[in-house]
């Protein structure tokens, strides 16, 4: 059974009014978008930030961690903070940040203000979240469902457009053009999203949960930072030891006060729902895999051919590579959204995991060329276009209105832990192919990655059978709120118990 869009729930008499009802779907897939490629802005650039801000490339890399660092911490909290009444102002708030950032790392001032400004633009990254949001409560029930698949997508397809579109400002404008770029977007979402996104649905305030923010922030600081570092420090150095030591104490701890707690950042209790789990375990098996392959690949292609495997192609080159990737999920994500009843969670979740396993599979058998690298991509778009398009439908299903951003933006969470430590694994297991002595890896030591990936998506695969055996069905309240509101009317106030999930 697919899981259903609960109509919008709100103490509204009457639903907020859409100014702009056909262009609210483009603004809000625009924003996902815009957090896609400022987020990717700092992988293909590493290499001249050193040369240009003359630092190590190891401290380079910190212009890309940073901003995963700070969209981790920022994510959960500006989503609990987007289901109260000011949503459009943690938007707007967070687009702003996105501004603000993007002209500091583009003013050629030193590597410390490049750091600053990729900080801010990391606050970008909890806007998909929020835009779900949105398109739950202002769309009716069949686009909602087709919006949330699309937005889903955003943060994994973007990547196919910022790489190239980085690469092309990097090799013919200079560094800093990509990030005047990411300036003049991020100037044009913020003027749009002031004229086209709602305001919620009033519901009463949010109390926020600074001790479950700070505990939750440190946690996961401690968690990506530990994943960032794990290479240049080495793996089984007593620091590293240490702070993933700390990574896991501080998370637990986290856990614990939010099932103590009676207004919790993320309301933990939600991950009971067989829905709600299915969704987060595969985003995140699935995530590791994913980035494992991007990973993989955009360095594969730019090793020199005198390694005796590789191409030696250039930025613009490995960009275009990931455009196939980018355009197959989306398609793939539109196209699922539009089967409805019939892109149940029992067939769409094991037959996206199969797709992305193929991938890896033409990656282990047939890498030799550039053409079977893009179709490779293009198996790998479809696989995390069925299965991205189906994890937000079942935790929308699973969760109360008044808590969809808090839970997709643990859902995007999630999401950046399987990303950083597919990119962690790549590093991990391409070092161990390296000779001493040596600065590029053996061609074995991909084929040792891509099985690791393999395994990655098999588990995942198993996951998702063995969960939605039997088939997934709403929460019981959400059943209810929905049969209990005729077709365009408004909900009445959730109860206490819905709102808090239980």
């Amino acid at each position: 059974m697919q899981p259903s869009i609960p109509a919008p729930t709100t103490t509204d008499p009457v639903a907020p009014v859409l100014r702009h009802p056909r262009a609210l779907v483009p603004v809000l897939v625009s924003l996902g978008m815009l957090v896609a490629v400022v987020s990717s802005l700092g992988a293909p650039l590493i290499p001249t930030i050193a040369a240009e801000d003359h630092v190590a490339v190891s401290t380079a890399q910190w212009a890309l961690t940073v901003t995963m660092l700070v969209g981790a911490v920022a994510t959960p909290v500006m989503g609990r903070l987007g289901d109260g009444p000011h949503r459009k102002r943690v938007i707007l708030g967070g687009l702003t940040f996105v501004l603000v950032g993007s002209l500091l790392a583009a003013l050629p001032l030193g590597f410390a203000c490049l750091l600053v400004g990729r900080a801010l633009q990391g606050v970008g990254m909890g806007l998909v979240p929020l835009a779900i949001a949105t398109a739950r409560d202002a769309l009716p029930a069949a686009r909602a469902r087709s919006a949330v698949a699309t937005l889903s997508l955003t943060t994994a397809a973007g990547i196919g457009l910022g790489y190239p579109i980085t690469g092309m400002f990097a090799e013919y404008l200079g560094m800093y053009a990509g990030f005047w770029f990411a300036a003049a977007t991020a100037a044009a979402a913020l003027t749009a999203a002031v004229l086209v996104v709602p305001r919620a649905p009033l519901r009463p305030g949010v109390r926020m949960d600074l001790p479950g923010a700070l505990l939750l922030a440190c946690g996961m600081a401690a968690l990506l930072m530990a994943l960032a570092e794990g290479e240049r420090w080495g793996w089984g150095s007593l620091p590293l030891i240490a702070l993933a030591a700390a990574a896991v104490l501080l998370l637990a701890g986290w856990v614990g006060h939010s099932l103590r707690s009676s207004h919790p950042l993320v309301q933990v209790r939600q991950v009971k729902d067989r829905g709600v789990l299915v969704a987060n375990l595969t985003t995140m098996v699935g995530g590791v895999g994913t980035y494992l392959l991007i990973a993989l690949v955009t360095r594969y292609v730019q090793t020199p051919d005198s390694a005796g495997y590789g191409f030696g192609a250039s930025i613009v080159v490995t960009g275009l590579l990931l455009v196939p990737f980018s355009a197959a999920s989306l398609v793939t994500g539109r196209l699922v959204g539009l089967l409805g009843g019939a892109a149940t969670p029992g067939r769409m979740l094991p037959l996206g995991c199969l797709l992305s396993l193929g991938s890896l599979v033409c990656f282990l058998l047939a890498r030799s060329s550039l053409w079977g690298i893009g179709t490779m991509m293009a198996l790998a778009g479809l696989g995390v276009g069925v299965t991205f398009a189906v994890t937000p439908g079942l935790i929308v299903a699973g969760v109360p209105a008044a808590e969809t951003g808090s839970a997709m933006s643990f859902n995007q969470v999630v999401k950046y832990i399987g990303y950083s430590t597919g990119s962690a694994l790549s590093a991990v297991v391409l070092q161990a192919a390296t000779a001493p002595g040596a600065s590029l890896p053996g061609n074995d030591g991909y084929r040792t990655a891509g099985l690791v990936g393999c395994a990655a998506f098999a588990v995942t695969g198993v996951l998702a059978v063995a969960l939605t055996r039997g088939g997934l069905r709403p929460r019981p309240s959400v059943v209810a709120a929905v049969r209990a509101t005729p077709a365009g009317a408004v909900d009445p106030a959730p109860s206490p118990a819905t709102r808090s999930g239980l």
